[in-house]
């Protein structure tokens, strides 16, 4: 059997056994009361076995390496060290160590770390780079220790490729889906929310971070909240996302957020709103606010194609999770539709759903193409049972594990392609080619903000 990821690097056995009770403890509560609010329609299956990623490296070595995006032309580099006088630093070229006797630039960044109840992170480090050439590669070193990484930026012009994956975790499903995801090179990385199921258990948050590792260094991984991120306890702990927000840096303040919950960005042609589920998104939220500012500055011109992430559905025909994101359609749907985004992904439920272009719970050729692929991995397993009849507006839909691969070929048409992991192949289980709504010749027109009524002819321009 595996030993416990809470066992590896740890130099005291009895202060381990009670953080272990501990965070045992704050773990069955979490669930005891996640469990009282899930749909009583739905039971899910008995948890998976979890990989145990152990910390083999000298502690002033980094671990956990990932990479995001941080600006048109700039890169965040976080990891973590446990010793607590590792540099914050990243040095980086676009030459390979073998092939010169120093790095060509430097540069030193912010460093965090956090407590929950008994656990104590190792320090987090955070550096930003840049600016760096686009659609090259370079070679760089964190801490100045340790393993040499290395990573591509993305192109700054089409065609660019996001690899999108949602609900991880750490299993085998998980590895099986990052295997053959990565079969295939990508710019980008979309997570809709999920990521390490640590579930209040703090080193399963590391343990992850290493498992992950050889993959996010390496492509710049774009993550936001979902509801196993959250880790609030009523009563006992009140903090919620502390571990996700000290971990996981997205661009927040390169986009004007004044949160870690929700962003955006730019690549190659391409608007992305990362929206938090879990965090105030009503019409007086800051959340609402700065979405109905961020769309409404859109250069399409510049950007043709937006895609919004988020976690929880607001259209889905699985018995799990129903009515779970309806709350948050109704205070912010408008606000994508009149942005026209083209495509929305969401996780949450462990499955594939893909929809026709909707709005306001009706085929409208103007709406976004919504996405659901909460399939990548995670211990619970899968959502398997589907509601009878389908609905007209789902096109396709599939509990098994996967990722999904957008394509954007240029300023007016991208392919989707949902893959089935399937043994050691990775399986093409759907596809379709759409068009932006920025190049859709009925969904140009707008009238006081609302889009006129278009024919059912018009759904062709999907």
């Amino acid at each position: 059997s595996k030993t416990s990821p809470l066992f590896h690097s740890q130099p005291n056995m009895k202060k381990l056994l009670s953080t272990h009770l501990l965070t045992f403890l704050a773990f069955s509560i979490f669930h005891l009361h996640s469990h009282a609010s899930a749909s009583s329609e739905y039971v899910r299956p008995p948890p998976r076995n979890i990989i145990s990623t152990p910390h083999d490296r000298p502690d002033s070595h980094p671990q956990q390496v990932h990479i995001s995006l941080a600006g048109r032309d700039h890169m965040r580099i976080s990891w973590i060290a446990q010793d607590k006088s590792a540099q914050t630093l990243v040095e980086y070229s676009k030459i390979p160590g073998a092939k010169r006797t120093s790095y060509e630039s430097s540069v030193t960044g912010e460093h965090t770390s956090y407590r929950y109840f008994f656990y104590k992170s190792g320090k987090i480090h955070h550096v930003k780079i840049g600016p760096l050439d686009l659609n090259a590669t370079y070679y760089y070193r964190c801490s100045g220790v340790g393993d040499e990484f290395t990573f591509k930026t993305p192109p700054g012009k089409f065609p660019i490729e996001f690899a999108v994956a949602g609900d991880l975790g750490q299993t085998e499903w998980t590895a099986a889906t990052l295997v053959q995801l990565n079969k295939r090179d990508y710019d980008v990385l979309l997570l809709p929310g999920d990521l390490s199921y640590a579930d209040s258990q703090q080193p399963l948050w590391d343990t992850f971070g290493r498992f992950v590792e050889r993959y996010a260094s390496h492509r710049p991984w774009m993550t936001i909240i979902g509801n196993h991120e959250v880790e609030a306890l009523p009563i006992i702990h009140a903090h919620a996302f502390k571990a996700y927000n000290s971990r996981w840096r997205m661009p927040s303040n390169e986009s004007g957020s004044n949160s870690n919950l929700y962003y955006s960005f730019d690549v190659s042609g391409v608007h992305v709103v990362m929206l938090g589920s879990y965090t105030d998104f009503d019409a007086k939220s800051a959340q609402y606010k700065w979405l109905e500012a961020e769309l409404a500055k859109v250069d399409r011109a510049r950007t043709p194609w937006i895609v919004a992430v988020f976690h929880t559905p607001w259209y889905n025909t699985n018995v799990a999770h129903q009515g779970e994101g309806e709350s948050m359609r109704k205070a912010i749907e408008g606000l994508l539709y009149k942005g026209k985004v083209d495509i929305v992904f969401t996780g949450h439920v462990h499955a594939y759903e893909r929809f026709t272009r909707v709005y306001d719970n009706a085929a409208n050729p103007c709406g976004p193409v919504h996405i659901t692929i909460g399939d990548g991995g995670n211990r619970e397993g899968l959502a398997r049972m589907f509601k009878k009849p389908a609905s007209p507006l789902s096109l396709f839909r599939e509990a098994s594990f996967g990722h999904g691969r957008l394509r954007v070929e240029n300023r007016t048409h991208a392919h989707w392609s949902w893959h089935r992991n399937d043994d050691s192949d990775s399986t093409i289980r759907d596809e379709v080619w759409l068009k932006s709504l920025s190049a859709s010749t009925t969904c140009k027109e707008s009238v006081g903000g609302q889009e006129r009524s278009m024919s059912s002819s018009a759904m062709d321009e999907l």
